[in-house]
């Protein structure tokens, strides 16, 4: 399994966002996406969601080009967003069977993979309860528990620390790295770098819509001749200390 993100340029309007957006993820590892607020991570992962259509590019998992059937390309990933997404008129277990639904599993299968994670983050006795009472971290751990049912080739994770507590991060990140040892690949969004560089295999640093480093810590290193310095380091100086 490998994901392709070829040539991607595209946006909201008339004027690129993002421009020759370049990278592949492979198979059971965790890549890291970061860069200054309005860099182009969130547009590169809508394109990617097949929420903007690109003016230019392909986008490809496993073979299948999002261009030529795009219902087979998103039954193999799933998302968790920056904020949660909640229907006010759902319970927990009708969110649960609505993205089984989507994914074609059936609610038995759906509920059995939802127990242990609904055991992980406490959410087991909630299942009748509409989670538009909840609270925002107890919406992302349903947004969660949704994405993690659906046991995609790809997860795209958007800031998915946002609201949680510090048992709910760790529960999070548990996650990601079993997901990874399955053989999954996991693409995060994320702005705490020494939680990135803790548990990323490799980083994409994306500025001003384009790509301005990419590889493991070492090849990061090399690449800016900062050798010995941290994530957050290398982040700044080329996101901010160079001549961009």
């Amino acid at each position: 399994m490998s994901v392709k993100v070829e040539h991607l340029t595209g946006g909201y309007g008339k004027k690129p966002v993002i421009k020759d957006i370049n990278f592949e993820l492979e198979q059971g590892e965790i890549v890291g996406l970061i860069g200054l607020n309005g860099a182009g991570k969130s547009t590169t992962i809508k394109h990617m969601l097949g929420l903007l259509q690109p003016t230019e590019g392909e986008l490809v998992i496993s073979n299948t080009n999002i261009k030529e059937d795009v219902e087979a390309y998103r039954r193999k990933l799933s998302y968790i967003p920056e904020a949660p997404v909640i229907y006010d008129e759902l319970t927990l277990e009708e969110h649960i069977y609505m993205t089984a639904m989507a994914y074609n599993i059936s609610r038995e299968e759906a509920l059995n993979r939802a127990k242990p994670l609904l055991k992980t983050f406490r959410l087991q006795d909630q299942m009748k309860i509409f989670p538009s009472h909840f609270s925002k971290g107890m919406k992302q751990k349903v947004m969660i528990i949704c994405a993690f049912i659906v046991d995609p080739e790809l997860y795209i994770i958007d800031e998915p620390f946002l609201g949680l507590d510090p048992l709910g991060i760790q529960s999070m990140l548990d996650l990601m790295v079993d997901k990874k040892k399955e053989g999954r690949t996991v693409l995060m969004s994320t702005h705490i770098l020494a939680t990135a560089e803790r548990y990323c295999d490799r980083f994409i640093i994306i500025d001003q819509g384009e790509i301005v480093a990419i590889g493991n810590l070492a090849e990061l290193r090399d690449q800016t001749n900062m050798h010995d310095k941290t994530l957050d380091e290398i982040y700044i100086e080329v996101t901010q200390g160079g001549n961009r």
